[in-house]
């Protein structure tokens, strides 16, 4: 064993070290570390967690990348159909990294009731239609099949359900209308099979999922037109590489862009979200730095008659600086222990019990959401190590500056 850690050791276990006059400022050391882990935990798991869900809801209605036709037309709804006797169709080989494709329209309508009105965005999705997100979403009944003859299946979301007063079975009649304003619009029985919630109520408002084929009929498009082509990616880290493969890899006459191009200021806005959590990390270690100078001043001064008595046998400044600094790193770990306990413990209470509602209406989501993962709980644990152990080295030098006479006589 080497002798400074011997030495860190036996002050440590000693009895006295646990009733001096520091022991309350080391435990208030303990708690800053541990309260700053906890804090650091909190803040990047539902950072990175409510940028992941926002993200997955807005991928769910659009798909990570989208192709078509060059449109003046910015609405949300399909303007010029896109062939879909394409080389990148139904299977997108050419370029890597590419889940799934999926062909689909979008079409504004209104609902009518007896005694209510609402404006839908229907969008018109095929057999190939990726369900998965959906499937988190549903609440009530089953998600439409139209992998066989064109049906009124529907799937609407539960807001609209409790606005206009619908319950699962039910039949509605939809209005969309014509290029020829003087024309009646088209009207469209549909029956609800399925209702679901994703939580983001600018989508969760508007848009009901039904059959493509009835879109391709009231546009009068052929059997082989959609609105859009939607792309989905393996790993969303390569979305920008794959959007450059994806663009060079189609005909120039169609439009490629990204999600985050096509919602700008949604994902402009969960960027901020990394700034907030580099800002409550640093300040988080900075105050548990303070306190652990604090906590390693005030145990220097108290051990100054000892630090004379090494000096006078021999022991040079930096022997003596480890010393301490053995000490300091024995109490960072118990506050980082302390800390991961208490900040699991949150996290993962959050998690499996939803402890901490939010307001959909400004996050998008109806509660925090966690993002548990090892890599950062490790990073992060070391980070706050090294971080305030190197803070530390600074005031340890107050050690060289001790006279081995005058601290043997300190009292």
């Amino acid at each position: 064993m080497k002798f400074e850690y011997f030495i860190a050791k036996r002050i440590i276990d000693s009895k006295a070290y646990k009733s001096s006059v520091s022991a309350p400022i080391i435990k208030i050391g303990i708690a800053a570390i541990a309260i700053g882990i906890v804090v650091m935990m909190i803040a990047i798991a539902t950072g990175i967690g409510l940028q992941q869900k926002i993200r997955e809801k807005v991928v769910a209605f659009n798909g990570d990348i989208i192709i078509s036709n060059f449109d003046s037309n910015n609405s949300q709804e399909s303007g010029r159909p896109v062939s879909l006797n394409q080389d990148f169709y139904p299977e997108f080989n050419s370029v890597q990294g590419i889940n799934h494709i999926q062909a689909v329209a979008t079409k504004f309508g209104i609902i009518r009731t007896e005694t209510d009105f609402e404006a839908i965005i229907l969008k018109g999705v095929g057999a190939d239609y990726k369900w998965t997100y959906f499937q988190d979403f549903l609440k009530e009944g089953r998600l439409p099949d139209y992998a066989k003859e064109r049906n009124e299946e529907v799937l609407i979301s539960e807001y609209l359900v409790n606005r206009l007063g619908f319950k699962l079975d039910d039949t509605f009649t939809a209005l969309f209308r014509k290029e020829d304003p003087n024309k009646p619009p088209s009207m469209i029985t549909y029956k609800i099979v399925g209702i679901y919630n994703s939580g983001f109520k600018d989508f969760d408002e508007t848009y009901v999922i039904g059959d493509l084929r009835h879109l391709q009929r009231l546009n009068k498009w052929e059997d082989n037109q959609a609105g859009h082509f939607e792309v989905f990616v393996d790993d969303y880290s390569k979305l920008n590489l794959i959007y450059n493969d994806i663009y060079n890899n189609t005909p120039s006459l169609l439009n490629v862009i990204t999600v985050e191009q096509k919602f700008g200021s949604i994902f402009e806005w969960i960027k901020i979200f990394d700034k907030n959590i580099y800002g409550i990390i640093g300040i988080m270690i900075l105050v548990a730095g303070i306190n652990m100078i604090t906590a390693l001043l005030v145990l220097i001064l108290e051990r100054t008659q000892m630090i004379g008595v090494l000096k006078a046998l021999g022991s040079n400044n930096w022997t003596i600086r480890k010393i301490f600094l053995y000490n300091a790193s024995y109490l960072i770990t118990l506050g980082l222990i302390w800390g991961n306990i208490l900040g699991l413990g949150l996290l993962f209470s959050q998690k499996y019990f939803k402890l901490f509602p939010l307001n959909p209406d400004v996050y998008y989501v109806t509660e925090a959401p966690v993002y548990i993962s090892l890599s950062y709980i490790l990073a992060l644990n070391i980070g706050t190590f090294v971080l305030c152990l190197v803070m530390l080295l600074l005031p340890s030098y107050l050690i060289t500056k001790i006279s081995p006479v005058k601290a043997i006589r300190f009292e």
